[in-house]
Order: C-alpha cells, then structure tokens, then sequence
C-alpha cells in the first residue's frame, strides 16, 4: 500500500512539473496572410475612453484606413480601458469603450492584445477571461504571447510588471494576481523572450510592449527595459 501511495505522490509531482514547464513558454497562434503572402495591420495603444476624448474619431478614421489598407488584424499595445480597466467580465466598460465604438467592417477582425498599467489597475484577469471572447469574438488579450503570420513574428511582452514605481506608488492600486513573486515572474518572461527570438527563423521580429523602451515623449525612455528588455533584443 505504501509502495502505490508513493507511486502516485511521484506521478503527481511529475505531471504538476511537467504543467508548470509547459505554462512558462510563450504560448503560439497563426494568423493567415493573404494569398500573396502580404501582411497589413493597424497598432493602437491608449484608446479605451467610452468613445471620448477623440476615440470615436479615430476609431472612425481606423475604419477608413482599413478598409483601403484591407488590414489582417490590430494590434492593441495596451490601456485598453481608462481609466482603471475592468471591474470584471461583465463590465459594460467592454462595450462602451469596445464593442460600440471600433464599428466599422474593417475593424471586424481579430484584436491582439496585451495590458497596459491602467489595465492592472483594474481586474487584470477580467481581460485575460474567454468570458470576453464569448461576448466579441475579435478580442484576445494576454500578457504575454507569439503570433505567427507569414514571415512575420509578433513578440507580445507584458512590459507593466518591469515598471518599479507601480509597485511603490500609493494613489492606485494594482492587480498582481499572477505576477507575483514579481522577481520570479519577469526572470521567467526575459528568458521566455530571449529563447523565442533565437529560435525564430522569421524575416521580421516585431516585439509589441506597452511601455516603450525609448521616447522624446513626457513619458521619457523607460530605464528598467533599457537595463533588463533592450541586451535581449540587441544581440539578435
């Protein structure tokens, strides 16, 4: 008896390893190309405003560029929802500053996209939930992925948790539910990334972040991916 309850103690040790192996990898999706092999997509970032603060008009001008441009998909690099993301899946935020706004035929295709820090100051998971896909099916969110099209590779990294005022400042609060222990989380994701583009064999590598790792904006350069993110993408 004790010889079988071992047995099932190291089964249940190996396949819990296994799952955690298989979790930390960057999980891949394919999107297809048009039959000449081209690829066009819009990138967007900052933009959930309940069709404010211009939204509506961009997403209007959005419509316009992509019917001519015949996009594939957008790409949305994060703050989907202003000002602190969703309450949960059932949030009408998601329809308000979605669904009703990005109207347009052209617009109907898949959405890829990864948080933002307003985001977190939300319920991060609500993003992440399938609920979403079920209410508009073009909406994918995750923190971090790969998406294949063509000759092309899109690196989505969760740039957010790599941030240390978010985790100092006291005038908001922050979902943190699995990226915590934080140390943990963006030591496993830059090994993650830096194994996925030497593996890449694709002609172009576009690596989408929220937070940008140099800018002539207010913002200014963010120094913990100059120091941590940038030595991975030099040495490619």
């Amino acid at each position: 008896m004790a010889t079988k309850f071992h047995i099932v103690i190291h089964l249940l040790v190996y396949v819990m390893t296994v799952v955690v192996m298989v979790a930390a990898e960057l999980q891949r999706f394919q999107h297809p190309v048009k039959a000449d092999g081209s690829l066009r997509f819009l990138a967007i970032g900052d933009w959930g405003r309940r069709g404010l603060y211009n939204q509506s008009n961009v997403a209007y001008q959005m419509g316009n560029v992509g019917n001519k441009m015949d996009v594939d998909f957008i790409v949305s690099t994060g703050d989907n929802f202003y000002d602190s993301g969703l309450v949960d899946e059932h949030d009408p935020t998601f329809y308000d500053s979605f669904t009703n706004v990005y109207t347009a035929p052209s617009l109907q295709k898949q959405w890829y996209s990864v948080l933002g820090n307003h985001d977190y100051r939300g319920n991060a998971l609500a993003q992440l939930s399938p609920t979403l896909r079920q209410r508009d099916d073009k909406w994918f969110c995750m923190r971090s992925f790969i998406l294949h099209a063509g000759n092309v590779e899109l690196f989505f990294v969760d740039t957010t948790p790599f941030q240390d005022k978010y985790f100092t400042e006291t005038d908001h609060q922050y979902d943190w539910r699995g990226v915590l222990p934080r140390e943990e989380y963006m030591s496993r994701l830059l090994k993650d990334v830096d194994l996925a583009l030497k593996e890449s064999s694709s002609k172009w590598k576009i690596v989408v972040g929220h937070h940008t790792i140099f800018s002539a904006g207010h913002h200014g350069n963010t120094q913990e991916l100059v120091d941590k993110l940038l030595p991975i993408l030099l040495i490619r």
